[in-house]
């Protein structure tokens, strides 16, 4: 009785605390992870607008405590607000564009105001429409969210590309061989400590080798130190800085569509940490999280800040260091809030260089991408059309990866949704498997000649045993994930099989091979 009453009263690890020393290590790590995300949005804005160096700096500022807040809320809940979920929020990139575009129609301070008003009213509308956007939650099962999980990862990789070759294409410095070879050293630095260091090492290993990687760039002259000397030691964030917003119906209207886009890639980033964390996310769950969302985001721009949406790159390192306590994360928006309030240590942050993170970015992005090829590999694709979805879903999810300027002559509305490879992939997967698996769905409906089809390149049990006598196909051992299994499917797959080879004898209590089954029977 006693050990039943234990199990039932097991904390499940999302709601683990762990010792202090742990936890701040842990969320340390997902800080650095994100650090340089956080800060891009307000850098790019802020010199778009062509705001002043100290104003800038206060943007930045305010995107860190922001960014803080949020994950706090998110990560600890109150009422029903947060998705008590390991998230790390940050500045939406999603939003950038639109935030540009209604910015520098007056430019400067007055357009920065204009855009605070603009994602004021958008999140109010957001936080009010979240339990009513989240009824789609049915129409997500897992071909959908595989796709977009794996989506997200892909997403994700050319950001660490970029890092890696030292920022932005086109500039002098990109693709430097010093910047590489820093890159290449990190992410070796990660698998030794992976592959050679005891298992407690291997849970920091990104932190490791971030700050080993960072040690590393010093002689190439990637490390600048003179960002700590321009820092201020505190800055408090303030309401309404810059004055209080200006309201406009078609910066709102824009603003509202991108607050759409943000919180159909918070739903797949809820989905795919809850099946990193062994917790799959229910509806109140992902509305939870919505409303954390896009309140932090009405309050951001309260506080300067801009709109705020989960971080995908730390679903990667959840699941490439198994920490999966929430509180650990929720230290990490701690250490956030701290580094808004402290410029100098930001600066300390800071001083991680691009191709560090890349080459960490790379090992963290490319993890989140296998997590989704881990939930398609849940899906059945037999006697349905899921390939289809998964293929169509994946094809529309690359074209903005692959080639950014491919929708530039398209209506802004719609370079606004499909010019994220995430909201491209989900719109096309939810509306596949509506058509496919919902509307006229029939049970026994054959799939596609394709979906059929065995994999290019598989090989068979049959391929198996001829090339490796002694291996256990030979003796008749099943090979897990084998596309094709036996001599039976092999010839069904149109390979000739030789009928009198000798075949292994049948396992007792099975029907010998040809025999018809009880079912056929």
């Amino acid at each position: 009785m006693t050990s039943v009453t234990a199990s039932t009263t097991e904390k499940h690890p999302v709601d683990e605390v762990l010792p202090f020393a742990q936890m701040f290590t842990y969320g340390l790590q997902h800080v650095l992870s994100m650090y340089a995300g956080v800060v891009a949005v307000p850098l790019i804005v802020g010199t778009a607008l062509k705001l002043s160096g100290p104003e800038i700096t206060y943007l930045v500022s305010a995107g860190l405590f922001i960014s803080g807040l949020a994950t706090l809320l998110q990560t600890i809940g109150v009422w029903k607000f947060g998705a008590r979920q390991p998230i790390v929020q940050g500045t939406s990139f999603a939003a950038v564009s639109t935030i540009l575009a209604v910015g520098t129609a007056q430019g400067g301070v007055d357009g920065l105001r204009a855009v605070f008003g603009a994602l004021l009213v958008a999140g109010v509308l957001g936080l009010l429409i979240a339990p009513v956007f989240t009824r789609l939650l049915r129409f997500f099962p897992e071909v959908v969210t595989g796709v977009v999980i794996t989506i997200i990862g892909i997403s994700l990789l050319p950001v660490a590309i970029r890092w890696a070759g030292g920022g932005t294409p086109g500039t002098p410095t990109f693709g430097d061989l010093k910047n590489i070879a820093v890159a290449a050293i990190t992410m070796a630095l990660i698998v030794v400590i992976y592959r050679f260091l005891p298992g407690a090492f291997g849970r920091v290993a990104i932190l490791l080798g971030l700050v080993l990687g960072t040690i590393v760039a010093i002689p190439f002259g990637l490390t600048n130190f003179s960002r700590i000397a321009d820092a201020n030691i505190v800055q408090l964030t303030l309401p309404f800085h810059f004055g209080l917003p200006t309201f406009a119906i078609g910066a709102i209207v824009s603003m509202f569509i991108v607050m759409l886009v943000i919180m159909t890639e918070t739903t797949a980033d809820i989905l795919a940490i809850g099946q990193v964390i062994d917790k799959p996310a229910d509806r109140q769950t992902v509305t939870n999280g919505l409303r954390a969302d896009m309140l932090s985001t009405a309050v951001a721009s309260i506080f300067n800040g801009f709109s705020v949406s989960a971080f995908a790159q730390n679903v990667g390192l959840v699941a490439i260091t198994g920490i999966k306590s929430r509180f650990v994360v929720a230290v990490g928006g701690g250490i956030l809030v701290f580094l808004g309030l402290f410029p100098i240590l930001g600066a300390l942050v800071a001083l991680v260089p691009l191709p560090v993170l890349g080459g960490a970015g790379l090992a963290l992005f490319g993890t989140v991408a296998a997590s989704g090829i881990r939930t398609l590999s849940r899906v059945d694709f037999t006697g349905n059309a899921n390939l289809v979805i998964v293929a169509f879903s994946l094809a529309m999810g690359i074209i903005p990866i692959a080639v950014p300027t491919f929708y530039d002559k398209f209506p802004e509305w719609f370079q606004v949704i499909f010019d994220s490879g995430i909201t491209a992939a989900a719109i096309t997967a939810v509306l596949l498997n509506i058509v496919f698996n919902i509307v006229g769905r029939q049970e026994e409906a054959e799939g596609p000649i394709f979906a059929e089809a065995p994999a290019p390149a598989a090989i068979s049990e049959a391929d198996e045993a001829r090339l490796d006598p002694a291996g256990p196909a030979a003796h008749g051992l099943h090979l897990e994930g084998q596309a094709v299994t036996g001599a039976d499917g092999y010839a069904a797959a149109g390979h000739h099989v030789d009928e009198n080879a000798a075949q292994p004898a049948p396992s007792e209590g099975q029907p010998p091979r040809g025999a018809p089954s009880e079912a056929d029977r």
